[in-house]
């Protein structure tokens, strides 16, 4: 569901000050987002927002999360009305979201 390795490279990029700072303003950003997704469609830039999101989950790591929106990205690719799964979509931003929050201070612990 994370990829540790991708979250350690992120904060030794950052680095440890700056880390948590980073960390809020995405799950900020993806809060507003994902919230949003039920209202998209196709047309509406349903794509653009799963690139966004893509690419923010793969900066910190939610590799589920980040497959399910490429996927989705994908699929609209090759048919702009294809069906994207918003509920699975959220669900898995949401089970990232809390085991990323759980497990952060253990696998980062001074």
């Amino acid at each position: 569901m994370i990829d540790w390795d991708r979250v350690a490279a992120l904060r030794e990029e950052v680095g440890e000050e700056d880390f948590d700072e980073v960390v809020e303003l995405f799950l900020q950003e993806v809060d507003e987002e994902i919230e949003t997704l039920a209202a998209q469609s196709p047309q509406d830039g349903l794509s653009e927002k799963l690139h966004f999101l893509k690419g923010s989950a793969l900066s910190l790591g939610f590799r589920e999360f980040s497959g399910l929106c490429q996927n989705g990205e994908a699929a609209l690719a090759k048919d702009p009305t294809a069906h994207v799964d918003v509920a699975e979509l959220h669900s898995s931003y949401q089970s990232s979201r809390s085991s990323f929050l759980s497990d952060l201070p253990k696998k980062f612990a001074c």
